[in-house]
């Protein structure tokens, strides 16, 4: 998923940042920009939201500390990729076996 950064630099946002916690890759500082401005929230914003302090998504989204599975989610459903706890990996045998 690609989408302008802060800086109108393209920023992709992986898939392996958009699936269930098993297999979840924590997204990178741009990626977690990106997704507030896809959003259409700021810091304040999700912060407010999640109930953590705002000096915590500004660590986030500098890169200072990871953004943990659950705050993701809550901002992935906003930004538009929906419930992404519901998404298995591709690699993931299960749910191929599953098909």
């Amino acid at each position: 998923m690609e989408t302008k950064g802060s800086y109108g630099e393209l920023v992709c946002i992986r898939s392996e940042c958009l699936i269930e916690r098993k297999n979840w890759i924590e997204p990178t500082s741009n990626e977690v920009r990106a997704a507030l401005k896809m959003a259409g929230w700021s810091g304040e914003e999700l912060s407010r939201r999640i109930g953590v302090d705002s000096r915590t998504v500004r660590r986030w989204t500098l890169g200072e500390k990871p953004i943990n599975y659950a705050s993701w989610c809550v901002l992935c459903v906003q930004a538009g990729f929906g419930e992404i706890w519901m998404f298995a990996s591709l690699e993931d045998p299960k749910s191929s076996a599953d098909n």
